[in-house]
């Protein structure tokens, strides 16, 4: 039996993993959806990126999780990958849904720079926050309606000083088994960061023809893959 501890992007708290928790646990699996500090009900805690990954490590610790799949979508990648070097012979696999990946020294603008100038703007303009995405957004990404209005709706401004705290890695992040699953209708190619390391024997890489938010779009489909990881 794995535990999977499921994280969800900027302004997305545990409530992002509603559709995909139950098919994992009626598989036999355990599974764990985390808020991050300062956002949905957790909104108002202060937090750096490594409150982030100290959030995610607490949480495994915590609950003394082993076997644990860890899963990070978009930003979420980011302290999901330190959390996972962390947390030693507790980690099974890593799972990157479009996401982002930890890069020692950079942090998540920097892996963004035709969006750093947007972030840092909305930030500066939202009491250091980054404002969520607005419904017209979501276009061309494979939800319906009342998906992008379910994501508009429960979502929440994003700590800004997350984006700016650069990461932590001990070593390289390609000696670690992962899955890095890429949203096809957000861009046909992982970017450059994930793409060093899916050169690695121990990533992989899967292929979703929808959008950035999988977990909204084609739940049972992103449910299937995390559970074929868990198999791996």
């Amino acid at each position: 039996m794995a535990e999977f501890v499921l994280v969800a992007g900027a302004w997305l708290g545990a409530w992002a993993w509603d559709d995909v928790v139950p098919e994992l646990r009626a598989a036999g699996h355990g599974a764990h959806p985390l808020t991050l500090s300062g956002l949905a009900e957790r909104r108002g805690v202060p937090a750096g990126q490594q409150t982030h990954v100290r959030d995610i490590v607490d949480e495994i610790e915590r609950r003394e999780l082993r076997d644990v799949v860890l899963v990070g979508h978009s930003y979420s990648g980011i302290p999901v990958g330190q959390a996972a070097e962390r947390i030693g012979d507790r980690l099974a696999r890593m799972v990157f849904v479009d996401a982002n990946v930890p890069v020692d020294g950079e942090s998540f603008v920097m892996s963004w720079p035709e969006g750093r100038s947007i972030v840092e703007a909305s930030c500066a303009a939202h009491d250091g926050f980054w404002a969520p995405l607005t419904a017209p957004d979501y276009a061309g990404q494979g939800l319906t309606d009342e998906q992008i209005n379910r994501i508009v709706t429960g979502a929440t401004p994003h700590p800004g000083a997350t984006l700016t705290e650069p990461a932590a890695l001990a070593r390289p992040l390609g000696g670690l088994p992962a899955t890095y699953i890429k949203c096809l209708l957000d861009g046909a190619e992982p970017a450059p960061d994930a793409a060093r390391l899916l050169t690695s024997d121990r990533w992989r890489l899967v292929e979703m023809n929808t959008g950035h938010w999988p977990m909204f779009s084609q739940p049972h489909e992103l449910s299937r893959i995390l559970l074929d990881a868990a198999a791996v």
